[in-house]
């Protein structure tokens, strides 16, 4: 920073908040968080649920190749929070399980024995995704103009490939469905997560409630000297003379600069209306984006339905089943904690809690019989409308970066100019490269960012 440290405000307790605030304090910013929430975390919360008395969030995980999130994490001391997995298991109804892990050749190679050994696909659904991935090898395309839905049909990728390989990858990472995902960032996810590097796609789940997991990052800021304000809602930002007024309903604050790290619907009701042409180009560009739901089912049994910690179900409308009673590794004789994730929920949104708990219970007894046998003794059903956004095509030109043309004024969030799609990664980017503009602004620049895992195996020959 400069001789004299600057105030800084930032408007959200989120990930690209916490991120923001966390950088901003290492470089000796004095850094004020204001949320409305009594929690931070944003859209990555948890809460105890009124009825069923239990805490229950929409499962979060990260990748390997999520270098930012990794050092955040790391940051506040959480690396023994998160628990980490290897390998993925795929199952189909016919009770087939198709498991990919990397065996110790370089990569790419890390998973391919597996993968050619894998149920899920035939010899021609294989030949296919072989091909697809070849187009990935040494990068992914940097104009994400083409949709997920183009490239499959310009690849020939079969039906079978689609629905047991690109689909429950795809709609999972990017929340929506292949023509609502450019080509650009569904090749990111495979480029970086399967074939960079075996440990790019190693599966992270944190093991606390995410309020409580978020809360350690706040707190380890705190420690650090970052004053959170919480249960304030801002009213507006407004010029100060040479700083910048936050007005919220409980008082005032000034500083130096202010990061807005609030979702994109919001901005316009923050950002002065005096800033004319700036906000209103804000504002056109924010059209371009679209929320994208996921519905998560919450189920409680009397006893272990399965002994698999997680796994990808295909063929279903569920995606994701995570066994959250093994990943917090509670006893076996507290029964059986299932989350059933449904990514790209649009038509769920309308559906019912009773309508989606029969469904569910009846999909997940295809894959495990014990479900018939076995008692439910409590279920939810949560859903998250604005969960992400969609990384529709031509959107990039849209995101905004985050030094804004006001002069102490940034911004932050995972829909940002990132470089990722909507993630806990792109977030943390984020609110990393706020951090950079801010000190970038006030004459001492640093950098927050962390580099993407270095290319390992024959990778490092291939990728320019």
């Amino acid at each position: 920073m400069s001789d004299a440290a600057q105030d800084v405000i930032v408007v959200g307790a989120g990930v690209a908040g916490l991120a923001a605030a966390s950088a901003l304090v290492s470089a000796g910013a004095r850094v004020t968080v204001l949320d409305r929430k009594p929690y931070v975390g944003g859209r990555a919360y948890s809460y105890e649920h009124p009825a069923l008395q239990e805490v229950v969030d929409c499962q979060h995980v990260l990748l390997g190749c999520c270098t930012n999130m990794r050092h955040l994490c790391s940051t506040a001391g959480l690396d023994d929070k998160i628990r980490w997995y290897k390998e993925l298991t795929f199952l189909e109804t016919n009770g087939n399980a198709s498991r990919i892990h990397p065996i110790g050749l370089p990569a790419p190679l890390h998973s391919s024995i597996d993968f050619l050994r894998a149920k899920m696909l035939g010899v021609g659904d294989k030949a296919a995704v072989a091909r697809g991935l070849m187009e990935f090898l040494r990068r992914y395309p940097a104009d994400d103009s083409e949709s997920m839905t183009s490239w499959l049909k310009r690849t020939g990728q079969t039906d079978r490939a689609v629905r047991h390989f690109w689909e429950p990858v795809i709609v999972g990472a990017l929340n929506d469905s292949f023509q609502n995902c450019s080509l650009k960032y569904a090749g990111q996810v495979f480029h970086e997560a399967f074939l960079k590097s075996a440990e790019g796609g190693w599966l992270g789940i944190p093991t606390l409630p995410l309020s409580e997991f978020y809360g350690e990052v706040a707190a380890a800021a705190e420690r650090a000297g970052v004053q959170f304000l919480l249960k304030q809602s801002v009213q507006s930002v407004t010029k100060s003379d040479a700083q910048w007024r936050v007005t919220t309903d409980v008082g005032e604050l000034i500083a130096d600069a202010v990061v807005l790290a609030v979702p994109f619907e919001q901005i316009g009701s923050i950002l002065p209306r005096e800033t004319g042409s700036v906000l209103g180009g804000l504002e056109s560009d924010l059209r371009w984006y679209r929320h994208a739901p996921i519905t998560t089912v919450h189920l409680w049994f009397d006893r272990e339905i399965t002994d698999l910690d997680h796994a990808v179900l295909l063929d279903t409308g569920i995606q994701w089943i995570f066994h959250k009673s093994r990943i917090r590794r509670w006893p076996a004789e507290a029964g059986s904690y299932i989350e059933l994730v449904i990514s790209a929920s649009h038509a769920q949104l309308r559906e019912g809690r009773e309508e989606l708990l029969t469904s569910a219970l009846r999909e997940l007894e295809m894959f495990f019989p014990t479900v018939k046998t076995a008692v439910l003794k409590k279920s939810g059903v949560l859903k998250e409308a604005r969960a992400t956004f969609s990384v529709v095509p031509g959107l990039d030109v849209h995101r905004p970066a985050q030094e804004t043309p006001l002069q102490g004024i940034f911004l932050a969030g995972d829909w940002t100019a990132t470089g990722w799609p909507s993630t806990m990664e792109g977030g943390i980017r984020s609110g990393y490269l706020a951090a950079e503009a801010v000190v970038r602004q006030s004459g001492a620049p640093q950098r927050f960012v962390q580099s993407d895992l270095a290319p390992q195996g024959l990778m490092k020959l291939l990728v320019s």
